[in-house]
């Protein structure tokens, strides 16, 4: 019985630590594609939420990306300075920050489409396997 349970214990048999390693590489793949577009990866997932809905409070970013005001701040300041994003305190109430793409924001649109693809190609994986990925991930994380 205590044998199983210290096997139970063995790093190679966990399943968070090669999902820990995969994230890890996968964030790694994709920083020569995002530094073309001179976004980090945060930067990059930012954009994803405000490409499929612009205009939204800081809050609400935070609410799609499971991060807090505090860490979106600086990466939203930071998409500013880079003339991507807009921020505007809200008339009704200046706690309220909404989030606007700019022109060049939605022009970096059209050339992050060739990302996902492009990461694919790098893993040396088919769009439908990392599809098949999400879809288990997403099913395990709904639970």
């Amino acid at each position: 019985m205590i044998e199983q349970d210290l096997n139970s214990l063995k790093l190679e048999n966990q399943l968070c630590f090669p999902i820990y390693v995969l994230v890890r590489d996968i964030v790694n793949e994709y920083r020569p594609l995002l530094n073309e577009l001179d976004l980090t990866y945060p930067q990059y997932l930012v954009l994803l939420v405000l490409w499929e809905t612009d205009d939204m409070t800081v809050n609400q970013i935070g609410e799609k990306l499971f991060l807090d005001s505090g860490t979106l701040t600086p990466l939203l300041k930071r998409l500013e300075q880079k003339k991507i994003v807009t921020r505007v305190r809200s008339k009704k109430d200046e706690r309220v920050v909404k989030i606007k793409l700019t022109k060049h924001g939605k022009d970096l649109q059209a050339k992050a489409c060739e990302v996902p693809s492009k990461l694919a190609e790098k893993m040396n994986v088919s769009m439908e396997d990392l599809m098949d990925l999400r879809r288990i991930i997403t099913k395990i994380k709904s639970k």
